[in-house]
């Protein structure tokens, strides 16, 4: 029993000092960066991609939010794909009082199917300036400035700018989960491009060029995946010379998140199999973060069965959580999610189990379409 002991506590204390690093290292960039506040934005001609399959009602709700933007010379193109919900007569009506709304439509065909990569394809072919920012028929910008503020940073040798949209807050464990598990990917993918290792972006608030989308020969390698139109164009795309990020309030898209267990999982499903496809030094980094996370809980519990030294094991999980206070507590802010932060050790025990039956049961679970 000793012997074990010694190597599950030498295990212990490998994940915990693993752990430090990505917090100390890597996500303390984002509890450091500062939020400039521009002199004056670059008025550049945009863009603002969306794609719709029966969102009749996010679109009546959020779409006037994107075309009422404050900008002097944007489009918004939004690609209809095989609606059946009266999408089609309502963007027709809506086409006729705002001349820069410009609608593409998708109908059904009965021996070719087509997932989302295909209809943002489209959408970027249809646009007609070389600067596009992308986003979904459920979002919301924060303000009327959220395209300024994004197009802004199309300057030098920009051409992918990685924005962040949060999850509204509605109450229930359900949207603490959900909105944790969309602060931590938000650090660290936002962390990473501040320490000159972007390697994705979200799609519900992402801008790149029509030149790098072409010159990367768009989706193509990654085609037969369901899922990564946003993270995956980013992994092979993004380099520490072209890419920036917009976090300021204004810039921020909302989002409506689902209101069931079983709906959040399927999505997350639908968006694990990205992953697979990343660059290996990107696999082997986060899965290397997210493992020492799991084993770091796996080990304590197996430490108190053991019944090690508690205040040991103790110690070493409490410096863990004060240096993840230390670090988490401006990102939660700068995230626009404070209420968090007296939330963290459940959230974040609760996320890496997150991880580990999510891993699992995608190695199964298969999903064949995006909508």
């Amino acid at each position: 029993m000793d012997y074990l002991y010694i190597i599950v506590l030498i295990a212990f204390q490998i994940c915990f000092l693993i752990q430090l690093y990505y917090l100390i290292v890597i996500n303390r960039k984002l509890a450091t960066y500062k939020i400039a506040e521009p002199e004056s934005f670059i008025e550049s001609p945009v863009s603002v991609i969306i794609c719709a399959r029966n969102e009749l009602n996010n679109l009546q709700k959020n779409l006037i939010l994107f075309l009422e933007q404050d900008h002097p010379d944007f489009e918004v193109v939004v690609v209809n794909d095989c609606s059946n919900d009266g999408t089609d007569w309502y963007l027709r009506d809506l086409s006729a009082v705002h001349p820069n709304l410009k609608v593409v439509t998708l109908s059904d065909h009965p021996r070719f199917k087509h997932g989302k990569k295909f209809a943002v394809t489209l959408g970027i072919k249809a646009s007609k300036n070389e600067n596009m920012i992308f986003s979904d028929a459920d979002c919301r910008p924060a303000s009327k400035f959220w395209l300024s503020r994004m197009q802004r940073h199309f300057r030098d040798n920009t051409e992918i700018v990685l924005g962040y949209s949060p999850y509204e807050s509605t109450g229930g464990l359900l949207n603490k989960i959900i909105r944790f598990e969309t602060f931590s990917t938000a650090l660290n993918y936002i962390s990473f491009a501040l320490s000159g290792m972007p390697y994705m972006g979200v799609g519900r608030n992402l801008a790149y060029k029509k030149s790098l989308f072409f010159r990367g020969k768009g989706f193509a390698s990654h085609m037969h995946i369901l899922s990564g139109d946003d993270d995956l164009f980013v992994n092979q795309n993004a380099s520490d010379l072209n890419t920036s990020i917009e976090i300021h309030p204004d810039a921020q898209v909302w989002s409506e998140p689902k209101h069931t267990y079983g709906g959040y999982f399927n999505q997350k499903i639908r968006h694990q199999g990205a992953g697979k496809a990343y660059q290996l030094r990107h696999k082997q980094i986060l899965s290397l973060q997210a493992g020492s996370g799991v084993l770091f809980y796996i080990l304590l519990f197996a430490l108190i069965v053991i019944q090690a030294q508690w205040w040991l094991i103790l110690s070493i999980y409490l410096i863990r959580l004060a240096v993840q206070l230390f670090v988490y507590v401006p990102c939660f802010r700068k995230l626009s999610y404070p209420d968090l932060i007296w939330w963290l050790p459940i959230l974040d025990f609760i996320y890496y189990l997150y991880i580990m039956v999510l891993s699992f049961v995608s190695l199964f679970k298969k999903r064949l379409e995006w909508k």
